[in-house]
């Protein structure tokens, strides 16, 4: 607003002072063209000896009463003949070159301002020679006052003032409409973005809006809710490691000491070096999980892709977890109706997803339980289904299964061994691949794990 006003002054000013240039030029312009029409019908009748002195002083009366322009005629020496309305002739120069050395009779002259302090007034003034058959016969001088051309300018700026002030106006209104409605909505959602900087996700931007500013603040707000969800993983996320690391540390420590202060016997500790063991094995799978998701949180995996038989490396996980199954007596399944069950992936990297999965259904499958693992074709892609007789997952908590350390069990009591990295390190391969895995769970009924993997073909070929 401020740059409006000042950019309305000077334009303003800028306008005032040109159209007083323009208006003076003009009033000059007229005066010349008066004076040469008087010269050539009154002054040159004079010369001539045709009229009287007293003549031409009454035709400069009545130029002066009907144009408001006084007339000055002096002879070609410089001396003062005749005025118009002379009245008290002791104020008229009687010498017009006496005033200053610029003025010469034999050019004419153009000022602005008293006439060399003749007038109280600001004043146009025009001067010509008048010549006639070549030879200069005297000089006539006109004067009008600069009040005309200031009124005539007052007038037009007034007409071209008026519409100035109402677009500032009208800008005035705008500008305060776009404060109530812009500035002030964005001040608000830059304090509560501030509070989000603080940590305070609680804060609102108290701005409810169907356009684009209500967007933003939606955008803000749901950023907030995502923060604050991210600040309590973190919080989870040191608790769960926290009891990771603490609970085999402190079996560790435990029996160690009561091996050291005789607590355990000397032929009782076969059993619980084996015991540590396990603890330290627990230790450093956690570990590595941690150190594999950190690279790929930084890099992603790095894949080493080629063609190879899904079936096969399916076959190799049966073959690993075949002890496990015959104790908790599970009916391992392979099917495939897959007519070309070749995929062109890292097959390390699948290899540890079949295993990751297999492995969580064996943890959550019943004696006597079965597993299917199905391996089919659809769309141009292979799929890959794992799938339990477990106890399913409640429909709230499937979309937490790929978050890390998150177990199904809050007791954490079922499973000891895992790590709750599992499905996270799955989920950050297929997703390395391209490609996207889910899950299907109901309560009582188990749960299936689906991932896509692509085809080995050309284009899957160029595509790496």
């Amino acid at each position: 607003m401020i740059l409006l006003i000042a950019l309305f002054i000077g334009l303003a000013g800028y306008t005032t002072y040109a159209t007083q240039r323009a208006l003076v030029a003009e009033k000059q312009n007229n005066l010349i063209n008066e004076a040469t029409l008087l010269s050539e019908q009154t002054i040159s009748s004079y010369i001539q000896g045709i009229t009287s002195l007293e003549y031409l002083q009454l035709r400069f009366d009545e130029f002066e009463d009907t144009l408001k322009a006084k007339v000055w005629f002096f002879s070609a020496d410089g001396q003062l003949l005749a005025a118009s309305n002379s009245g008290n002739l002791n104020k008229l120069p009687q010498d017009i070159t006496s005033l200053g050395p610029d003025i010469n009779l034999q050019k004419g002259f153009t000022k602005t301002g008293n006439f060399y302090d003749v007038f109280e007034d600001t004043m146009i003034s025009i001067g010509i020679p008048v010549y006639m058959e070549s030879e200069l016969r005297g000089f006539l001088v006109l004067h009008t006052s600069m009040s005309t051309v200031e009124d005539m300018q007052d007038n037009m700026l007034n007409i071209m003032y008026m519409p100035f002030l109402v677009m500032l106006l009208v800008v005035g209104i705008v500008m305060a409409y776009l404060s109530g409605t812009i500035l002030r909505p964005l001040a608000r959602m830059n304090n509560a973005a501030r509070e989000y900087a603080k940590g305070n996700f609680e804060a609102k931007t108290g701005v409810h809006r169907k356009d684009e500013l209500g967007e933003l603040s939606d955008s803000l707000e749901y950023m907030a809710g995502e923060l604050s969800k991210l600040d309590e993983y973190r919080k989870n996320f040191i608790a769960n490691i926290s009891h990771d690391f603490r609970s085999p540390l402190t079996s560790i420590k435990g029996y160690l000491e009561a091996m050291l202060d005789g607590t355990i016997p000397v032929e009782k500790y076969d059993r619980y070096l084996n015991i540590v063991l396990n603890e330290s094995k627990r230790l450093t799978k956690l570990t590595t999980g941690l150190l594999e998701l950190n690279d790929f949180d930084n890099y992603g995996p790095i894949l080493k892709r080629q063609s190879f038989d899904i079936v096969d490396v399916i076959r190799e996980t049966r073959n690993t977890v075949e002890g496990v199954c015959e104790n908790k007596h599970i009916d391992f399944r392979l099917k495939c109706p897959a007519e070309n069950p070749v995929v062109y992936a890292d097959k390390m990297k699948i290899g540890q997803v079949i295993y990751n999965l297999v492995d969580n259904a064996i943890k959550f499958s019943p004696e006597n339980g079965t597993i299917i693992v199905t391996v089919y074709e659809k769309n141009n892609k292979l799929f890959v289904s794992v799938k339990d007789e477990g106890p399913g997952i409640e429909k709230d908590k499937q979309n937490k299964v790929w978050d890390r350390f998150y177990k199904t069990d809050s007791s954490r009591g079922k499973d000891k061994q895992g790590t709750g990295l599992g499905l996270a390190i799955t989920r950050e391969i297929i997703k390395a691949h391209g490609e996207n895995i889910n899950l299907i769970s109901t309560e009582g009924a188990g749960s299936e794990f689906v991932f896509s993997l692509p085809h080995d073909n050309s284009d899957a070929n160029q595509a790496g």
